[in-house]
């Protein structure tokens, strides 16, 4: 329960703190509502490879600074960054400097150009999303990959994605509404 009444999935009420509105906003606002645009894909999928092994707190902090560095998430733009935008990238502190994502979300820019159009990067995605499922009754029931997310990353592989394992691919099944992992009874209506 958090000072609204609400409830919420635990993840989102359990942090007291500055940045607990935050995290709160994102959670009501954006977390498993669906997103079919290219581009906000491209930025989702982006953001959950640099959070692979820091807390998602650390990259909502820096969102904005990640849509200035890479051009608004713009595919084109990026799959065109060279070896100056890189070293760019990796002396900008308002993101996180990791040689290997950076890499990754260039060559998955690069990859997503190849699809054709952002349409096309939401058909692949959301070709993986699972038929719908009851909502989980706790977080204990909420698995860390599936098959569905399995098959995705294994395609995205294929087609020269990178940082986009059977995890990675999850979380942004669960981010962008192709899954509904949102407790039974948070407040959040389902979607989709």
């Amino acid at each position: 329960m958090s000072d609204d009444e609400l409830i919420r999935c635990g993840w989102a009420s359990a942090r007291p703190g500055p940045d607990f509105e935050l995290y709160r906003d994102y959670h009501d606002q954006e977390w498993g509502r669906p997103v079919r645009d290219g581009v906000a894909l491209f930025e989702r999928m982006s953001l959950e490879a640099f959070q692979s092994g820091l807390s998602w707190l650390i990259i909502l902090r820096k969102r904005e600074n990640f849509r200035r560095a890479f051009a608004g998430f713009d595919v084109a733009q990026v799959a065109g960054y060279a070896d100056a935008d890189v070293q760019r990238l990796m002396a900008d502190q308002g993101i996180v400097r990791n040689r290997a994502k950076i890499d990754a979300t260039i060559a998955n820019a690069r990859a997503a150009a190849e699809l054709g159009s952002p349409d096309e990067l939401s058909e692949l995605l959301w070709s993986f999303a699972p038929p719908p499922r009851p909502r989980p009754a706790d977080v204990g029931q909420i698995p860390s990959a599936s098959a569905e997310s399995k098959a995705m990353a294994k395609e995205l592989k294929r087609r020269g994605f990178r940082f986009v394992g059977p995890t990675t691919a999850y979380a942004l099944m669960q981010a962008t509404g192709m899954v509904d992992d949102h407790i039974r009874d948070c407040w959040v209506p389902p979607a989709r």
